[in-house]
């Protein structure tokens, strides 16, 4: 189960590094990919230079124009941890959400990753049946 992180400052230069390069390998402008992704041209220079802190949302917009997974841009952000980056289809919904803030989303996922890890603990207590 995917858990929310703090990001660090390098996260975001790296971030930056990896939306300019998937942007050149797509074959497009900054122009072209602020257009597609509903965001203004120097706001994405400054995400592509490690500036400024994208928001869930923002990634996610980024992603469906460059055509890549959410996940990939949250872990490479900082915000979903990557030793567990399978996140659930879930945790994708909710840092997608643009009905809800940056710390309910949080929450949300904390209160979901405490139930799954809830519901394995008892599956794994409940002993299983032996056949004789």
């Amino acid at each position: 189960m995917a858990r929310i992180k703090t990001p660090s400052l390098d996260q975001f230069g790296s971030l930056g590094e990896f939306i300019a390069s998937q942007r050149r390998a797509a074959r497009l402008t900054l122009r072209q990919l602020a257009d597609q992704a509903g965001v203004s041209n120097p706001y994405l220079s400054q995400i592509e230079r490690g500036l400024r802190k994208p928001s869930a949302e923002v990634l996610q917009q980024l992603s469906r124009a460059l055509r890549i997974s959410a996940a990939q841009l949250y872990v490479r952000a900082g915000i979903l941890d990557p030793e567990e980056h399978e996140s659930t289809s879930v945790e994708v919904a909710v840092l997608a959400d643009n009905a809800i803030n940056e710390r309910q989303k949080r929450v949300l996922i904390d209160v979901y990753t405490s139930f799954v890890a809830e519901n394995a603990a008892a599956t794994e207590a409940t002993p299983t049946a032996t056949k004789e």
